[in-house]
């Protein structure tokens, strides 16, 4: 097994497959430290091996591996300085047509397996009064049409945060959120697909109410991804967020999710809905948007796309 030298600090990060977690994960090595990288398969595992950066295969939703990669961390002689909780699926459904199943496995690995490595890696970071950074997203201020399970999740894991940083503040541990808007990565694809199959399924009823409006917030999202931040600039926000000496509690990456953290603070519910619709709008296919649009897509349309970040429950 390899270990780090004595000089170096680990820093673990979730869901480094691909995306902003292998991008953080690069960015973090060449920075000097040494990086436990969490992915899901063998060949995920080679692509990103490099200098600095260790790969182990981490599903987050499993008690064993979470188990074994805390005991990794014990027996190095380097301390923890950072967990970056950035692990996590895109689930896309009306909150009508969404079965429990996905609800129950969004919130697995979205809110759960974070908390189980977070437990299982405080003892560590107490010890080297380290800090502990979770990925959220936009989705955790603003909870958009047919995201409401991601969102759910998203708002959930700021709460955790909140507590835990309340918490640990006063035992030395900085606990930061980051909050992505749009960024390119082929997360938004895999997105989009899951969000048509959910669709598929749909009763024909519930596509009479919902159709057009998963038809506009996909193309809404496919149109986002040309236009958000890189996965190497999204890192770059994670990377001051571990190093910065006092850190601040909250970090958004990208105009979008500057902007709608904003006016979600500032515009009443009523007005935001109607500001976010007229933006969905123009998404709709022919015919299926109109007057309709506004009173179907509430919260939708000013961040274009999500955080799109690592890999399912890696």
């Amino acid at each position: 097994m390899t270990t780090s030298s004595e000089n170096e600090k680990l820093i673990v990060v979730t869901g480094a497959s691909t995306g902003m977690g292998a991008s953080a994960a690069r960015e973090l090595a060449g920075q000097g430290f040494h990086v436990l990288a969490g992915v899901r398969r063998d060949r995920d595992a080679d692509a990103i091996r490099s200098a600095g950066i260790e790969p182990v295969i981490l599903d987050i939703t499993k008690s064993d591996h979470v188990e074994a990669l805390a005991a990794r961390v014990a027996r190095d002689p380097c301390a923890l300085h950072a967990l970056v909780n950035n692990a996590g699926i895109q689930v896309n459904a009306p909150v009508e047509s969404l079965p429990m199943a996905q609800w129950r496995w969004v919130f697995e690995v979205n809110l759960f397996g974070h908390i189980a490595v977070t437990q299982a890696l405080l003892p560590a970071l107490l010890r080297s009064k380290g800090r502990v950074i979770n990925i959220s997203s936009v989705g955790g201020k603003v909870a958009m049409a047919t995201y409401g399970a991601y969102a759910g999740a998203k708002f959930a894991l700021e709460a955790v945060s909140d507590s835990l940083r309340r918490e640990v503040a006063p035992l030395g541990v900085h606990v930061v959120v980051v909050e992505p808007g749009g960024v390119r990565t082929e997360m938004a694809a895999r997105g989009i697909t899951t969000a048509n199959d959910l669709a598929a399924n749909m009763t024909p009823e519930q596509d009479e109410r919902y159709g057009s409006l998963v038809e506009a917030t996909n193309t809404l999202m496919a149109t986002g991804t040309s236009s958000g931040v890189t996965a190497d600039a999204a890192a770059r926000v994670i990377a001051k967020a571990v190093t910065t000496r006092r850190p601040r509690t909250r970090y958004t990456i990208g105009r979008d999710a500057a902007l709608v953290t904003r006016l979600a603070r500032i515009l009443p519910d009523r007005t935001l809905d109607r500001v976010t619709a007229a933006n969905l709008r123009r998404h709709y296919p022919k015919g299926g948007g109109g007057a309709n649009a506004e009173r179907r897509s509430p919260f939708l349309g000013l961040c274009t796309q999500p955080d799109r970040h690592g890999e399912p429950a890696g």
